[in-house]
């Protein structure tokens, strides 16, 4: 065969094979379009099998952080119901069930006797208050009530209180036993060890606490800056005088004024006066050095904010 033909047949086999390759794609195209309606049609179950034989690249999930759960237990403290119950009981009487002190009592504890006080007996406290509880086991509490009389006598009663799970229902369960009272708890050792002696902080502790009781003058001159606090209002007291001042640092007994920015940490004790008489009170005070004079930097009991203590 001469050359010249040959390179014609060439030319020629070209678009062919061309043509071959591209109809080749076609038929790939129309079957793939086939398959995934086949599996549309079949449902989604066949769906599912198509998708899980695709190959996919799979994270793994960054594990939740566990959401804080909250405890009935902290929310069912009934201590505020066996109050409630204790002053209701006492103030009713197995001759009188259908009072309305008698009837609040039978409906917080269906199955407690009511008292039977004899006539004419004073027998009815001044106050009632709960003083403690303690959870005995899940549901059950036991409340120790205070009722105080107005001959001066107190006694304690301890409630026993069933709670539900979410600690929204409550029911007295037993008649209140009349117990011995709280001890007194050991007090520990006071951190305030220094006496402040007459001198600039003494005095500045002394103008601020009149200003703050008594109107004296205006609490804002007294405190540091950034520090804001508002006096007692209306103003308690005619007039307040320090007793004593104690402090943990050293530095709050110097002759002189410290370096600025120095803070030390003060107890005051002070007497205020009011037309119906004298009050010993108490307060605790962080104050700071500046320009040779002392600024109240905190109130341990009261309204101070932006670095006050509340």
């Amino acid at each position: 065969m001469s050359p010249g033909k040959q390179a014609s047949q060439s030319e020629a086999a070209a678009p062919m094979a061309a043509g071959a390759r591209l109809e080749s794609m076609r038929r790939r195209v129309r079957l793939s379009r086939v398959a995934v309606w086949t599996v549309i049609a079949a449902g989604p179950i066949a769906l599912g099998v198509a998708v899980a034989s695709t190959p996919t690249k799979v994270q793994a999930a960054t594990p939740a952080k566990p959401a804080a759960v909250r405890t009935a237990a902290a929310a069912a403290d009934p201590a505020g119901y066996a109050q409630l119950f204790v002053s209701a009981w006492l103030r009713s009487s197995a001759d009188d069930a259908t009072s309305a002190q008698a009837r609040l009592a039978q409906s917080m504890a269906p199955d407690v006797d009511l008292p039977d006080p004899a006539a004419g007996a004073q027998a009815t406290p001044q106050s009632v208050t709960a003083v403690r509880s303690a959870q005995r086991a899940s549901g059950a509490w036991s409340v120790t009530v205070a009722a105080q009389y107005a001959d001066g006598r107190l006694r304690y009663y301890a409630v026993p209180v069933a709670a539900d799970e979410a600690g929204a229902s409550f029911t007295v369960t037993g008649a209140p036993g009349v117990v011995a009272g709280p001890g007194p708890a050991e007090v520990p050792t006071s951190s305030y060890g220094v006496t402040v002696p007459e001198g600039d902080l003494s005095s500045a502790v002394g103008e601020f606490l009149a200003a703050y009781l008594s109107g004296a003058g205006e609490v804002d001159r007294y405190l540091a800056p950034g520090v804001q606090l508002t006096a007692v209002s209306p103003a308690p007291y005619a007039a307040v005088s320090v007793e004593q001042v104690l402090a943990v640092e050293e530095a709050a007994a110097a002759e002189q004024v410290p370096a600025d920015g120095t803070a030390v940490r003060v107890l005051a004790r002070v007497e205020a006066r009011d037309e119906s008489g004298r009050w010993p009170l108490a307060y605790e005070l962080t104050l700071t050095a500046r320009s040779g004079r002392w600024d109240v930097a905190a109130l341990q009991s009261g309204t101070a904010r932006d670095g006050g203590v509340r």
